[in-house]
């Protein structure tokens, strides 16, 4: 079993690039959004509770699985000690099983995450993303309030790759990390 930790800042193509490993890969594919819209339907409004339970229940059923492995997409704000704590309750459900972690980090400079914010893709998706204008002014405010983009050095987890993503394709950042890890 194993667990990709999928992360990087607002829009910079987190779910399209783990949708691209899943074609040449084994591993199934969790983006973040797959919580997160349904509580917004159902409750009006992003409820923290139900979306960290949700994930809890998606986490532990598919780590008693013979999967090879999932992709976890997520934004991790590196300023918030709860990201870490988070990071560290996901990896201790699957490391109790056994499984190897890996962590790639995406980073696209803003106008390229501005501009990826309305692709088809991720609108059909993430419905919350639709309103593209009030989703680009959550990026912009988001950006101002977390900083989503680790610092060198500040990742010291084994099996860590960053990969600079705004002039490459989704498809071969998802080959990168299945060379760069041997997927």
């Amino acid at each position: 079993m194993k667990l990709l930790f999928l992360f990087g800042d607002s829009s910079v193509g987190k779910m399209t690039v783990g949708q691209e490993l899943t074609k040449i890969t084994p591993f199934r594919l969790f983006h973040n959004h797959l919580s997160i819209e349904p509580v917004l339907e159902v409750f009006g409004g992003f409820h923290h509770a139900a979306v960290a339970r949700i994930r809890d229940v998606f986490f532990e059923e598919f780590a008693r699985t013979d999967n090879y492995g999932l992709i976890f997409t997520f934004m991790w704000a590196f300023n918030q000690q709860a990201d870490w704590d988070y990071v560290a309750h996901v990896r201790a459900i699957f490391e109790a099983v056994g499984a190897e972690i890996y962590y790639v980090e995406l980073d696209a400079p803003q106008d390229v995450r501005l501009a990826r914010n309305a692709t088809p893709n991720r609108l059909a998706h993430k419905p919350s993303k639709r309103d593209v204008e009030a989703s680009n002014a959550r990026l912009l405010r988001e950006s101002q309030r977390y900083r989503c983009e680790s610092l060198p050095g500040e990742i010291t987890f084994p099996n860590y790759l960053r990969i600079r993503n705004a002039e490459i394709s989704a498809a071969d950042a998802a080959e990168m990390i299945r060379l760069h890890f041997g997927f």
